[in-house]
């Protein structure tokens, strides 16, 4: 599909349910109960906590779920004991069972001020709010507890991890909220360090609530990434299964190739002028190789990587 075809149906789309690509409605994060099915949350990883649930274990025990028989090993209880096949090898044979597991949804939201930017079709955030619904979503249909936190310039939202669709209601009204409550354009006052400080507070913040055995979103463009941040993530992905859901915009990777003349691009505080030609290919090329390593980074902390764009509708993508 081209990329104009792809453009001009992602804004017959927003027309469509009336979504601006800037400010985010409430009715366009319950547009998202019916895309449940484009996101799966089965377990991708051994689970790591013992606790009782609903969820099958890649570990073996007691439970209600009959997994194989093996031979009757000194120590095995008697109750378990598979007399069927017991008689019909002339061996004892044990049952073993598959242990259930509860496993929470917990979303990592961020709204700082890089990912309040769009060249196409969505602000980033505004992506950000749609897939952090989604998984809302997905996890109310699932029967899983959901909460999170949502990071933006006005601090730190939590929304402790709760079942039923009230649930899912206070975490949409707090992406509503804490969103449209922040400023337009992705400027700040704030420096680029104490933005960095804000995203590893958070960090820590989120090993502190997320339960083990939790299965956790990083919803973020990872602009704000620091080691600190990275030891925290790290240490999270011991006790939780993490997906780190990288939002990012055309734009920042790729520049339009039919460019005349001068082209301007800031960060909010410096403005520098590209020309066509070599400047041009040696942004890509430091581009790539910036988002690159981001990934690397991540990805090697065995935390599963999801690329998100900004230009296309999220339900195209998944």
């Amino acid at each position: 599909m081209s990329s104009a075809v792809s453009t001009e149906q992602g804004l017959t789309w927003l027309a469509e349910n009336k979504i601006n690509g800037v400010q985010v409605g409430f009715e366009e994060l319950l547009l998202y109960r019916k895309y449940t099915h484009l996101l799966s949350n089965k377990p991708g990883a051994r689970v790591k906590h013992h606790m009782s649930g609903q969820y099958l274990a890649k570990t073996k025990g007691r439970g209600m779920e009959f997994d194989e028989a093996r031979h009757y090993q000194p120590g095995d209880d008697v109750r378990t004991i598979d007399w069927r096949v017991t008689a019909r090898t002339g061996k004892a044979h044990t049952k073993l069972f598959r242990e259930e597991k509860d496993r929470p949804v917990f979303v990592f939201c961020d709204l700082l001020p890089t990912m309040r930017f769009g060249s196409q079709l969505l602000f980033k955030s505004v992506q950000a709010c749609h897939l952090s619904a989604l998984i809302a979503w997905k996890a109310k249909q699932n029967g899983d507890k959901i909460g999170g936190l949502i990071l933006s310039d006005n601090g730190l939202f939590e929304a402790k991890p709760r079942s039923r669709q009230q649930a899912v209601l206070h975490w949409l009204n707090g992406l509503q909220q804490t969103h449209n409550a922040l400023p337009l354009d992705h400027q700040s006052d704030m420096s680029a360090a104490y933005v960095e400080k804000q995203f590893v507070e958070a960090c820590a913040h989120l090993r502190r609530v997320a339960h083990p055995g939790s299965l956790v979103y990083l919803v973020s463009d990872f602009q704000h990434v620091s080691e600190q941040a990275l030891q925290h993530m790290f240490q999270l992905q011991k006790h939780c299964e993490v997906v780190a859901c990288w939002v990012n915009d055309p734009i920042e990777q790729h520049m339009p190739q039919n460019i005349k003349g001068q082209m301007c691009i800031t960060d909010g505080k410096q403005t520098k002028q590209l020309g066509a030609g070599s400047q041009l290919n040696d942004y890509q090329r430091i581009a790539k190789q910036h988002f690159q390593k981001r990934k690397q980074d991540i990805t090697q902390l065995n935390i599963r990587w999801l690329p998100i764009s900004a230009g296309l509708p999220l339900h195209q993508q998944l």
